[in-house]
Order: C-alpha cells, then structure tokens, then sequence
C-alpha cells in the first residue's frame, strides 16, 4: 500500500460537520467504507470487529448493502486501488449512525476496527432524488 496517512477514526471536526449535516438531513444515508487491512492479521481482527457489530447496526436499523474484496482497476491508476475491501452500510438517517458509532458498546468493540486497519475512508452519501 502507498498510503502516507493513517485514516481510521474520524476528527473531531468531521464528527461535528456529521452531526450539524444530521440536523438537517433525516434522509437515509449509505455510508461509503473503503478499508485496507493490516498485514498482520488485519483482516481477521476486521471480521471479528464485523461478527460483533451486527446487533449495533440492527440495533439502529442499519443493513449491509455490499462488501467485496477490490480486484482490479478498470477505470483510473494502477492495477488495484489502494483499499482492500469495500463496504456499504445503508443507515436510515445519519442521527442513527451517530447514535450507533457514539454508544459505549459499540466504542468497546470498535478496537477491532482500529486494530484491523491500515487506514480507510469513509464516505457519506446523499441520496439522489431522481430515478436512474
């Protein structure tokens, strides 16, 4: 991997700038995972942290969309992007994803990511108003 920083929990402004979107927004919101693993066992401690998240994401309403391993670039630079694994989480609103990722349970399992993880991006989304 070619990264140079260590993404893996959000700053405090970008936590702030989601909950001040979350006011004005009570859209259903997916929320966008690019993750890259650590060599030494990143992705068992991912799967883990994945077993042990699943009541917190039924807890807020929350479903697995899609998660798949990247292969190959078709479109952009080099022959594979610099994450591992992508994954989509639809929440019904971004108060629900807060509400889940600020609780103290689910802070006690997050270790697991953090572990997990060389660094990743985490992306949410607008739902567009048009069909396509």
């Amino acid at each position: 991997m070619t990264t140079t920083a260590r993404h893996i929990d959000p700053t405090e402004q970008q936590v702030k700038t989601l909950a001040e979107a979350a006011k004005d927004n009570a859209e259903p919101v997916m929320m966008v995972n690019l993750l890259a693993f650590n060599d030494a066992g990143g992705r068992e401690s991912y799967l883990r942290y994945a077993a042990e998240v699943q009541p917190h994401l039924d807890r807020v309403g929350a479903t697995i969309v899609c998660v798949g391993d990247a292969a190959q670039v078709v479109i952009g630079e080099g022959a594979k992007p610099w994450w591992d694994t992508i994954l989509i989480v639809r929440y019904p609103s971004r108060a629900k994803f807060l509400e889940m990722v600020l609780d103290p349970g689910y802070q006690a399992i997050a270790v697991h990511r953090t572990e997990a993880l060389e660094t990743s991006g985490l992306i949410a989304t607008n739902p567009w108003t048009v069909e396509i």
